[in-house]
């Protein structure tokens, strides 16, 4: 059953332990650096349950008749996916910006251990159970579900094992409720979500068949023992006229340390097997790659509309250098486009007897989305020009000092006065020049896993035979070559 805003807002005013910018959090939900975003996640609740938007946020539960969110429905059918990528969209429109934690993302990884069911059979019947069990439940209570993926890097020419244990995320002990664990994570959200899929670490579990770092469960981001020391946000730090991004869609990054925290036994997914941890590390993202992909395509609108309007408002839009580069932005925002699409229109079914994503296509897609996304940014930069690094701020345009000035010398005729041309401005300086416009650059291309791991998920994922199969009968060579091939 979906859940409203203020459901949300109260689940999370449980006590828990956030710190940011040197402070102790008492609510997450009114402190200044956390409420925009948090309002942000109230509003994709509350979208739910408006006349105007439910059909695109729901969908009815065929044993039940009860309203559930499409982004945590299971993927079957191509209209599930349709219907997903419409929930984004409107969410994205909804929000004014770049919002990446808007829950299909994170959910996905949960499918993978779905398709992984065989392989925590062979661990542990109850593990299977649980996943199916956690999946339910995501459905049904609607919960603010996030991931804990990324560690703290440790020296990472040893094994855990080799420096100080408590570097990864490891099982100190087990009870009869449960398993210890301690350790650290970073995730996006952490800090005001309810749940989490905690990964194991992505570094060396050891050579042995069981191990300590191979880990996986589903957290309780209420439990005792869990700690949340967050980066310093950037809302509020400046006012939100002249950045408006930054003070609308920042989502705060968490460092959430466990300090010996009891996972119950329902709640583990997997543990001490290297097998079931390397699957779900090589298949983590075979889902959610499709929403975080469709962000940067987000991303890619907002930038060829700030270009766009930029060179629109001093009449450069006609001359062909500049149709040239708004091109350019076009193809990038297609490309993606198109690997989105033909993902799902030549999209396979899963293990689990899910319908997942063309693989090929959609990890193609990633590395071309976030390959391209600083020279696209520069170029986006360039067509915007530098008043988004001159242009002074809200209060001097108000200023009855200087506000006439800045009214002569920012309009440019009727249609385009000083006030509309600020604001413009200060958009295209948050999105592309600000703290927060180098931040969104590197959490897109850091955020899923860093570059050389986009490629490698390419190069599994690829059918190399029929390259090499057509070179083979082109070429005439003999099947002696067959021996040692891909």
């Amino acid at each position: 059953m979906i859940r409203t805003g203020n459901e949300y807002r109260e689940s999370i005013r449980d006590g828990r332990q956030v710190w940011i910018n040197g402070e102790k959090v008492d609510d997450v939900t009114t402190h200044p650096m956390f409420k925009p975003i948090v309002d942000v996640r109230a509003r994709i609740y509350d979208l739910a349950h408006e006349e105007a938007t439910q059909k695109v946020m729901t969908y009815a539960d065929e044993t039940t008749g009860e309203l559930n969110a499409i982004a945590n429905r299971l993927p079957k059918t191509q209209q599930d996916w349709a219907d997903k990528r419409g929930a984004v969209d409107l969410v994205q429109r909804e929000a004014g910006g770049v919002v990446t934690r808007v829950g299909d993302e994170t959910i996905g990884e949960m499918w993978s251990l779905f398709d992984g069911q065989d392989v925590l059979n062979e661990v542990d019947p109850r593990f299977s159970e649980n996943i199916r069990r956690h999946i339910a439940k995501s459905i049904t209570a609607d919960p603010f579900h996030v991931s804990a993926n990324t560690d703290p890097k440790g020296d990472r020419s040893k094994a855990p094992q080799d420096q100080d244990p408590d570097m990864l995320l490891h099982v100190v002990r087990e009870t009869d409720n449960g398993i210890v664990v301690r350790g650290a994570k970073y995730e996006t959200a952490a800090a005001y979500s309810n749940q989490a899929f905690t990964k194991p670490t992505i570094a060396n579990w050891g050579n042995s068949e069981l191990s300590d770092y191979a880990v996986g469960f589903v957290m309780d981001m209420g439990t005792p023992g869990l700690k949340f020391i967050s980066r310093n946000g950037f809302a509020g730090k400046g006012p939100s006229d002249d950045y408006p991004l930054s003070n609308r869609v920042d989502e705060v990054e968490s460092l959430v340390v466990f300090d010996d925290v009891e996972i119950p036994w329902e709640d583990v997914l997997f543990y001490q097997h290297t097998k079931a941890a390397a699957f779900i590390r090589s298949t983590l993202h075979r889902y959610s790659a499709f929403p975080f992909v469709q962000r940067t395509l987000h991303l890619a609108d907002l930038m060829i509309g700030a270009a766009l309007w930029n060179v629109k408002q001093t009449g450069l839009e006609k001359q062909q250098a500049v149709q040239e580069k708004l091109a350019q932005l076009a193809c990038y925002r297609e490309g993606i486009n198109a690997h989105l699409t033909a993902a799902i229109a030549n999209a396979e079914t899963s293990p689990g007897g899910l319908l997942m994503p063309n693989q090929s296509l959609l990890y193609a897609g990633r590395v071309t989305a976030l390959s391209q996304l600083p020279a696209m940014m520069h170029i986006a930069r360039e067509l915007c020009g530098g008043q988004i690094c001159i242009t002074p701020d809200a209060a001097t345009f108000s200023d009855p000092d200087v506000s006439p000035w800045l009214e002569k010398f920012y309009s440019v005729n009727d249609n385009w006065v000083s006030e509309d041309r600020r604001k413009l401005l200060a958009f295209a300086r948050d999105l592309l020049n600000s703290d927060y416009a180098g931040h969104r650059l590197t959490f897109q291309l850091f955020a899923q896993s860093p570059p050389f791991a986009q490629l490698g998920a390419v190069y599994r994922n690829f059918d190399f035979d029929g390259p090499l199969g057509l070179v083979k009968a082109s070429a005439g060579l003999s099947d002696k070559i067959l021996t040692g091939t891909l």
